[in-house]
């Protein structure tokens, strides 16, 4: 049987309709607000000469991801799996950097098979990961593109900066099928540093380690063409480096609570609307846990009720409210996540809202793609 002929399947919202009409938990966009995020960081780098690779694991929504596009002042964009590539791709979108180390003969031979079609660029920090890129890409007969990632303090991927990132762009330079193109450096360490002038001065600090690096580069003769990183938090300060060409501002589109105190000029977009499923005297429980909102970050708020609690961990399907208002059972809430990212991977669809009505339902085609 059909899926749209399945006798148990509930009718698909009429564009119009009141957002409390649908099912939940369902994932929510205010419209006109992601829209005005979107306007304000495209109009940041207008005329600057560092540009916007917007971040697509935020959302992994292609149709958003266009809207960022026809803002205005973007050359491409990052994404962290080459799943989100391929739905870029596929969006049309060309430009593309996977911010992320692609290994393994699989996810190589897909890769491959993106670049045929698509200007596509990798991070790279290990000579045999190059080296297999390299055999692959020069086979098929087609280019990839590599950027040297350096590590500027988060300790995750990358050479350390200086001489290591130096010698492994040499070896770059020598082998077919790559085009070296520059330096990824992501200041997520200091990301979430609270205080904007502490925030500000430790991306200096971190980013200042990739800027010296491009200049001993460029000083050896390797050409580089961009060093990109930064995120919405930052970009303020990392879009004003001189040395610095790409900012990978991701969050903005949506804005999660947690970010909103870091980036405030920014409003919250994304809300997930929930049902109480159970009440009693100053507590309720809401029809979404764990399984369906990212609470990383610290726990969901719910919107216009900053005095209730609500207590980490989160179950796998139930949100306990505590200090709830009088809620009753089958009431609307809207919660606020702490992690606008791995909340969208958790849902295949956003519905799009302007003064409390559907206006539009989004796929999130990169949901899931952890691969």
């Amino acid at each position: 049987m059909a899926p749209d002929s399945c006798p148990f399947a509930m009718p698909r919202p009429l564009i119009g309709s009141p957002i409390e009409d649908l099912d939940t938990p369902a994932l929510l966009l205010d419209g006109p607000a992601s829209d005005r995020n979107i306007g304000k960081m495209a109009e940041f780098f207008a005329g600057r000469p560092c540009r916007l690779r917007p971040h697509f694991k935020n959302h992994k929504c292609t149709t958003l991801a266009l809207r960022q596009q026809a803002a205005g002042n973007t050359v491409g964009f990052t994404c962290a799996k080459l799943g989100e590539a391929e739905a870029l791709a596929q969006a049309g979108i060309r430009s593309i950097l996977i911010a992320n180390q692609v290994v393994g003969r699989p996810k190589i031979a897909r890769l491959v098979e993106l670049a045929r079609d698509t200007d596509v660029s990798v991070a790279v920090d290990d000579d045999r990961q190059v080296a297999a890129i390299s055999q692959a890409a020069g086979a098929a007969g087609v280019t990839v593109g590599v950027l040297v990632e350096v590590d500027v303090g988060m300790g995750r991927c990358g050479v350390a900066p200086g001489e290591p990132a130096l010698e492994l762009a040499r070896q770059i330079l020598h082998r077919p099928g790559l085009d070296f193109r520059g330096i990824q450096a992501y200041e997520g360490h200091v990301v979430y540093t609270t205080d904007f002038d502490q925030r500000a001065k430790r991306t200096r600090q971190s980013l200042d380690l990739a800027v010296q690096t491009r200049r001993l580069l460029e000083d050896h003769g390797v050409p580089v063409g961009v060093v990109s990183g930064g995120a919405t938090s930052t970009y303020r300060v990392t879009g004003e480096i001189g040395g610095v060409d790409e900012i990978q501002a991701g969050t903005y589109p949506t804005m999660d609570w947690r970010y909103h105190q870091l980036a405030p000029e920014f409003e919250i977009a994304l809300s997930i609307l929930t049902r109480v499923i159970s009440a009693r005297p100053g507590a309720a429980v809401l029809d979404v846990g764990c399984k369906g909102v990212g609470s990383e970050f610290g726990p969901p708020r719910i919107r216009h009720h900053p005095e209730v609690e609500i207590s980490l961990p989160l179950s796998e399907e139930h949100c306990i409210v505590r200090r709830a208002p009088d809620w009753h059972v089958d009431q609307t809430v809207h919660l606020l996540p702490s992690h606008a990212c791995t909340t969208s991977n958790l849902y295949r669809e956003i519905y799009v809202h302007e003064a409390g009505r559907v206006q539009a339902v989004w796929p999130i085609e990169a949901s899931g793609k952890l691969a």
